[in-house]
Formats: C-alpha cells, sequence, structure tokens
C-alpha cells in the first residue's frame, strides 16, 4: 500500500476505490480563506470545491466542448483500453476534474499518463507553449466502505448541478451520468 506525501499525504492501498479531484493551474485565487475549523478532514476539500464550482474567473477551458471531450476520452481509455483502471464515476467541470475509480497500476503513473496527455492536447488545441494547464498536485480520498461509495459516487455526478449547470446530473453531457457516457455499476 503505497504512501507517499507532496503537499498532501496520499495513500492508496491495493484494490480499493479511490476518489481523485485534480483542477487547472491557476484555478483557485491565490488568497483564498477558509473559515476557522473547515481545514480539517474533508471540509477544506468541500470548501475548495465550492470555490471551483461557482469561479467565474480564471481558467475555464474545461467548459469548451472540445477541451472536455479531450478530458473525457482519455479518462475512458484508462479504462479501455489502457486498462489503468476500473472506472466509477466521472464529471468534468469548467475548471476541475472528480474521478471514482478502482486503481489497476501505481496511482501517479496513471495520473501523470492522463494529466500528461490531456494537458499536452488541451495546451495543443487552445495554441499555448511552455505553460502548465493541470495544477501539479491533486487530491485523492481512500474510499473506505460501500455505504462511502454511494456517497462519493452521487456526490461526483451531482457536481454540476449543484453549481447550477444543470438541472439533473443526467442532463450534464461531460459526466458518468450522462447517457452518453454512463459506466453503469461500479
Amino acid at each position: 500500500m503505497p504512501l507517499y506525501r507532496r503537499r498532501l499525504p496520499h495513500w492508496h492501498p491495493d484494490g480499493q476505490p479511490l476518489f481523485l479531484t485534480w483542477r487547472l493551474h491557476g484555478s483557485l485565487p491565490p488568497h483564498r480563506f477558509f473559515p476557522p475549523g473547515t481545514l480539517r478532514s474533508g471540509k477544506a476539500f468541500v470548501a475548495m470545491d465550492r470555490l471551483l464550482d461557482h469561479a467565474r474567473s480564471g481558467p475555464l477551458h474545461l467548459a469548451r466542448p472540445e477541451i472536455a471531450s479531450i478530458v473525457v476520452e482519455a479518462i475512458l481509455a484508462g479504462r479501455n483500453p489502457l486498462g489503468h483502471y476500473r472506472l466509477h464515476a466521472f464529471v468534468v467541470m469548467p475548471n476541475h476534474v472528480h474521478l471514482l475509480i478502482t486503481p489497476l497500476l501505481p496511482v501517479p503513473r496513471l495520473l501523470q499518463s492522463l494529466k500528461g496527455a490531456t494537458g499536452r492536447r488541451a495546451n495543443q488545441f487552445l495554441r499555448v507553449t511552455g505553460k502548465a494547464f493541470w495544477q501539479e498536485e491533486s487530491y485523492d480520498h481512500r474510499v473506505r466502505d460501500e455505504t462511502e461509495f454511494r456517497r462519493v459516487r452521487a456526490y461526483v455526478e451531482e457536481n454540476p448541478v449543484r453549481a447550477g449547470l444543470v438541472q439533473r446530473p443526467e442532463d450534464y453531457l461531460w459526466s458518468s451520468a450522462s447517457p452518453v457516457y454512463a459506466t453503469g455499476p461500479g
């Protein structure tokens, strides 16, 4: 069970579902404020996710269908044909991505592949060179049981509704909740 630390600790037990989130480089304001007591456990994550969901400035490249489709294609390719993970749920929001998977290879390797390929292709589309597309570090959370798995899956697929982008999860095209990309039972 690999454990490593950058700014955040990362612990990836073999064979267990993992909730991953990563965002566009520069997508959070540099001087953001978190109220006292919100920096423990998942509260800081939820506060950050709300900031991302309601951002109206900063990079929103994933709102462009051409770039969102690059990311969705790479997510689906990570499942099949690459076999990097079992895919349970995903959503590509305007400035961040949520993914619920069971990794089948080391997480740093699959994230490097996924973020590296999509970042290069998106920057080519945007005609940008020498600029980071994704924030370097990602957030991950080990899903401990079936109840938490269902809660995280709903959190991922309902993110566009909470952000006010659609009325129902299945109305958002860039998600496993969409009939176009439905991943089936995880």
